[in-house]
């Protein structure tokens, strides 16, 4: 390293050698104390970094048509706000409305899988062994419990608590308090609107003006915070390009299966609710492996009570056959080779994210392990420093 790159250089030995390694770890620190400083405002940020990183690919995709990049972004910007707008319009509504049907009628839904499930134990006893809240309220049914009794004493409560992990210290007492703040979705999406607001102005004008932010961030280089520049650039733009290659592949495999969802749940008669359950998958679908069990909690309880037991085991192999298109043809073809993990390891990541940063942790616990595994810790080579392209196939 001559002395121009090394800032420390007039430093005794062997300080010379020590300070740059003790400077990056003051970076990063200063770096991660930031960034929880701002964690109010994280959703603000996500969605603006999201918004932007999805405006910049689509312009740049239209150079070889539009070669004034202007009228590229102002273009795709209004092309963003019109999707959302019709969202807005149409959609909201109707999911809110939906919503709040599903919310109100929770317990009866439970009801009604309590009664398959004791007709079930009374047939066969040994699952009374395996879920002792069977045994325990055999001599009074479920038609004659209360809400709260149903929440408390409910077996598919329970198990519905265990599965979401909704009875931790800490966390949400009980499934009830989940879907009660269902019923007020209408408020949580009003919440929600200015981040939306926001992050659209910010990302529009950071797009508009990305190349001379460019250069002022590249600027930096040529001054005496050149240390903090070569510490961190490399390794926020690279990870900027896996996260933000993964959330659009993962935006075209979630529209996909929304889009399945719609179609196979028209057919199976539940029309009714289908804004409500294919925004529920949508979302669901960010969230690798886990996401598929809570998605069908909703579309299997709706079946049960709506049409009966073959209805809702249909539901369970239409969610199964979506399940396996995205896992055997969507996820090879979109996201190619580069973010593929096993799905015991997923589960691991995910576990450990949920638990330590909760929805968070869930949403890019593996793309960072996937950088800090597939890109950080690797030592580039000479002849090609640039990490693999994501958007590589097979």
């Amino acid at each position: 390293m001559s002395h121009h790159d090394n800032p420390f250089h007039l430093l005794p030995q062997p300080w010379d050698r020590i300070f740059p390694h003790v400077a990056t770890v003051a970076v990063w620190g200063m770096f991660f104390g930031v960034i929880f400083l701002l964690r109010s405002f994280f959703l603000l940020l996500f969605l603006t970094f999201v918004f932007s990183y999805i405006q910049a690919r689509s312009v740049n995709r239209l150079e070889a048509r539009i070669k004034n990049r202007v009228v590229r972004v102002v273009l795709i910007a209004l092309l963003l706000l019109s999707i959302l707008t019709a969202a807005g319009i149409f959609l909201v509504p109707k999911v809110k409305k939906q919503t709040e049907i599903f919310a109100s009628r929770f317990t009866t839904y439970l009801s009604r899988v309590d009664q398959e499930l004791f007709a079930l134990g009374k047939r066969y006893p040994l699952l009374g062994e395996l879920v002792p809240e069977l045994a325990d309220r055999q001599e009074q049914p479920p038609q004659e419990w209360s809400e709260k009794k149903v929440l408390k004493h409910s077996p598919t409560a329970s198990m519905l608590q265990q599965l979401l992990r909704l009875d931790d210290p800490g966390g949400l007492q009980n499934v009830g308090h989940v879907f009660g703040a269902l019923g007020n979705i209408g408020g949580k999406i009003a919440s929600a609107t200015s981040a939306f607001l926001l992050s659209l102005l910010f990302s529009f004008l950071i797009v508009l003006d990305l190349p001379g932010l460019g250069a002022s961030v590249r600027g930096l280089e040529s001054t005496k915070l050149r240390f903090i520049y070569r510490s961190m650039a490399g390794n926020i733009r690279d990870f900027s390009q896996v996260l933000g290659r993964a959330l659009e592949a993962q935006l075209i495999i979630a529209i996909i299966n929304s889009l399945l969802t719609a179609i196979g749940i028209s057919l199976l008669s539940l029309a009714d609710q289908v804004a409500f359950l294919s925004v529920i998958v949508f979302f669901c679908s960010f969230f690798p492996v886990i996401g598929v069990f809570i998605s069908s909690i909703p579309i299997c309880l709706i079946a049960l009570q709506t049409h009966g037991p073959q209805v809702m085991f249909l539901a369970i192999l239409l969610i199964s056959l979506i399940h396996l298109i995205e896992g055997y043809i969507l996820n090879p073809r979109i996201y190619g080779s580069y973010m593929r993990i096993n799905s015991v390891i997923i589960l691991i990541i995910l576990t450990i994210g949920g638990k330590l940063f909760d929805f968070w942790g869930l949403i890019l616990g593996v793309p960072i392990c996937t950088y800090v595994f597939g890109y950080a810790i690797r030592i580039k080579n000479q002849d090609n420093p640039d990490p693999p392209s994501p958007s590589s196939g097979d």
